[in-house]
């Protein structure tokens, strides 16, 4: 019986919803970041996983480390930062920005849970009443097409 047991995963306890928040925050950038690895396989678009601080007031006014995103092709580069656990009506929000010619412009919000539906989404930036649309590849590749030349 405890050989089944020790086969069987482990969940983990967490001592508050925020801290299990937390974690399925950067477990769900890393495997966001593996599904844009195999969305980008052969494009010549670099993929590189940087650690990122968030300070969430809503979370306790803690800081916690999440890893971002960021693409590159050429001088150019798409970052996806997490930038708050808390807000908006949703779990997890990142911003996406094109980095260019010494300039950071916002594109896009994204967020990793709204409501009960646990599906990535996304909205333009600036627009907060602009309605949420799922993520998937084809919005992946609509987002970073400024990360091509024009």
């Amino acid at each position: 019986m405890k050989k089944l047991q020790e086969q069987q995963p482990r969940s983990r306890v967490f001592d508050s919803k925020s801290q299990a928040d937390i974690a399925e925050f950067c477990e769900r950038m890393n495997q966001l970041q593996e599904t844009m690895e195999s969305w980008l396989t052969g494009t010549g678009i670099s993929i590189e996983a940087m650690p990122v601080s968030v300070l969430d007031t809503f979370a306790g006014n803690h800081s916690f480390t999440v890893p971002a995103i960021a693409l590159r092709y050429g001088n150019r580069m798409v970052k996806f930062t997490p930038v708050f656990l808390y807000g908006q009506g949703v779990t997890g929000g990142i911003e996406v920005t094109l980095c260019s010619d010494g300039r950071i412009t916002p594109l896009y919000r994204l967020f990793m849970r709204s409501g009960e539906d646990a599906n990535w989404s996304f909205s333009t930036f600036g627009r907060p009443a602009a309605p949420r649309t799922v993520f998937s590849e084809n919005a992946f590749f609509d987002m970073i097409s400024v990360l091509l030349p024009e």
